[in-house]
């Protein structure tokens, strides 16, 4: 992955993305989509399924077909310069970037099969809108929990965009299946955290820094109810990275670090990436991506 260099002057992209989650035997796997080679976003690189909030999202006609009131949804998403409209239309862009993307679709009592023929109507130009009143659907934003929000800097380190993006937690509904759109995502992989990082450490799998840190976080919980549990319980932390120069090499820092202009830490492992050997790496090498602060998870 190549290190970008430009200033981005332009307000960031409002976005949304969900991280989907499964139990497996060797503890909660996680969903990767690797991006078409020719995206102008992290081409080839494996993300969480996510995009754009597009101004739809936030039509009083979509939103009718959500489980919680606008007013609801902005208390569950516990930021007080948002309003409710503006907190509904991330859930909706999250729930609806994640159907496009990868087929799961986050809604009232649907399985595989009913998840695919939905998805075919938006192949055939129906709009994710009209899609849900057709088949009377109503989304389960109660399975969609608040987790984090990235802002990118103004340098960014792998894009020449910025985004600020809200991160949601989801265990993947039952009887569903991921299956790539093969437009914007050309694979689809359930992988555990670890194992998604040692592959990245390999060289094996493309990924930026969110990804690389959201896996890190990932990696301690045992199962996906604990990793729900937590996002109900906690605040989902604001991550605006800052990144300088140290001999000669980017390095980006984030809350909790010593240069970071914000003491509190928002993850429990490593606090910085060195970009070295064309990958992101952490202080201390490859194990510390799952060192663990003290004191970290305590609730207060």
């Amino acid at each position: 992955m190549e290190l970008n260099t430009e200033t981005v002057v332009t307000p960031a992209r409002t976005a949304a993305t969900v991280v989907v989650l499964r139990n497996s035997r060797g503890g909660p796997e996680v969903l990767l989509l690797k991006r078409h080679g020719l995206s102008d976003v992290l081409g080839g690189a494996y993300v969480f399924p996510g995009g754009k909030v597009d101004a739809r999202d936030g039509s009083p006609a979509l939103q009718r077909h959500l489980d919680r009131t606008p007013a609801e949804l902005h208390a569950r998403l516990q930021e007080s310069e948002v309003d409710a409209s503006t907190a509904a239309s991330l859930f909706v862009a999250a729930i609806r970037e994640a159907f496009e993307e990868s087929g799961i679709l986050f809604a009232e009592g649907i399985g595989h099969r009913q998840a695919a023929a939905a998805r075919a109507m938006l192949h055939d130009g129906l709009d994710f809108g009209d899609m849900l009143a057709r088949l009377s659907l109503r989304l389960q934003t109660d399975a969609v929990l608040p987790w984090s929000r990235w802002i990118t800097p103004r340098v960014p380190m792998v894009t020449n965009k910025r985004f600020d993006t809200r991160f949601f937690v989801a265990a993947v509904p039952d009887g569903q299946q991921a299956l790539p759109d093969k437009h914007e995502a050309t694979e689809c992989l359930w992988i555990t955290p670890r194992a998604a990082l040692e592959r990245y450490w390999a060289g094996n799998l493309d990924m930026a820094p969110p990804q690389i840190m959201s896996l890190s976080f990932l990696s301690h919980f045992l199962d996906v109810p604990a990793v729900l549990r937590l996002a109900r319980a906690t605040r989902p932390p604001l991550v605006e990275p800052e990144p300088f120069l140290q001999d000669g090499l980017r390095v980006v820092c984030y809350p909790g670090d010593e240069r970071h202009s914000s003491a509190r830490r928002a993850f429990p492992g490593p606090t910085r990436l060195t970009y070295r050997n064309r990958r992101f790496e952490p202080t201390g090498g490859f194990d510390s991506l799952f060192a663990c602060a003290p004191g970290f998870f305590d609730v207060e």
